[in-house]
């Protein structure tokens, strides 16, 4: 499948307890070798504020983004979030104006400006959602509160994330689980948003751990800091994504926070290729060349 959305948390829940089905992990020498899975190319937004101050330089922004995009490498774009500024109900049919000339599948979930209500209404009506592309399974979450910076798991999107990667494993799927909020624990001079371990996070990176063969990455949004990214969780890449909207240069290499972030902030979106177990993340500052290549090793990939 190329980009197609797949099983909800709903409908995957409901198929669960009615089979009573249980699935398990392949072996690790059961896997698919990366040298055997065909190269993927997507690209990565976020964070377009659409309604921004109430003026419509966001909305603008966003247009030149969309025709950037559809000229853009890559079979589908996901959106990680925010897509519109402070809730504005009228700002999401403009948003999806621009949407539709992207040309190619977009996958959105909510961030802290998109109330679920809406998001419900003029995105799709499942928020917690899965998408394929070949051999990878994109799971959508919504991890956002409206009223909060931080981010929320409830014990159900725990239970129904281990079970996406449960059956990832037996349909020999890889994972990338999409939230807007990190899972990653960061603090000053990091924004300090994230999960907190009574919110989700411990349960979250239990299943991180227990399928670390098989999800590859936590992408997000959320931060405006360019690409902010950390790989100390086993072989499992977090990133932040830079936003399309504006960056803020808070000089984490300068000040040795852990993790990377690279000296790019201008607004922009992010091309992404998985080839030969690597995934390497093209920064696309908006209006300009391509400006830097960041390889992550995909240990899982390895031969």
């Amino acid at each position: 499948m190329s980009g197609r959305p797949s099983v909800t948390r709903r409908s995957f829940l409901s198929a669960t307890l009615a089979t009573g089905a249980a699935l398990s992990l392949r072996p690790r020498c059961l896997q698919a070798a990366g040298r055997d899975l065909k190269p993927l190319t997507f690209a990565i937004v976020t964070d377009t504020h659409v309604g921004y101050r109430m003026q419509e330089s966001a909305a603008k922004q966003w247009e030149k983004t969309a025709a950037e995009l559809r000229e853009a490498p890559g079979e589908l774009v996901l959106h990680l979030g925010d897509l519109v500024d402070q809730g504005q109900e009228s700002q999401y049919p403009i948003y999806l104006a621009a949407r539709e000339k992207i040309g190619k599948p977009v996958h959105e979930i909510p961030g802290n400006h998109d109330p679920a209500a809406l998001f419900t209404k003029f995105i799709r009506p499942q928020i917690d959602t899965t998408v394929d592309l070949d051999w990878l399974r994109f799971v959508l979450i919504g991890n956002a509160h409206t009223d909060s910076h931080d981010g929320f798991l409830t014990a159900e999107q725990n239970a129904w994330i281990a079970d996406q990667c449960r059956l990832a494993a037996e349909q020999q799927k890889y994972v990338v689980l999409c939230m807007h909020v990190p899972a990653h624990t960061n603090r000053n001079p990091d924004r300090g948003w994230y999960v907190k371990p009574d919110n989700g996070q411990t349960a979250l990176y239990e299943t991180v751990q227990k399928f670390e063969d098989r999800i590859l990455g936590l992408l997000h949004g959320h931060f405006h800091n360019g690409l902010r990214g950390w790989d100390d969780h086993g072989p499992v890449q977090e990133i932040c994504f830079p936003s399309a909207l504006y960056n803020l240069d808070r000089k984490l290499e300068e000040r040795e926070a852990p993790g990377y972030n690279p000296l790019e902030f201008r607004p922009g979106y992010t091309l992404a290729e998985i080839k030969n177990g690597v995934l390497t993340l093209t920064y696309k500052p908006l209006a300009e060349e391509p400006s830097i290549a960041r390889p992550c090793k995909l240990q899982q990939l390895a031969e």
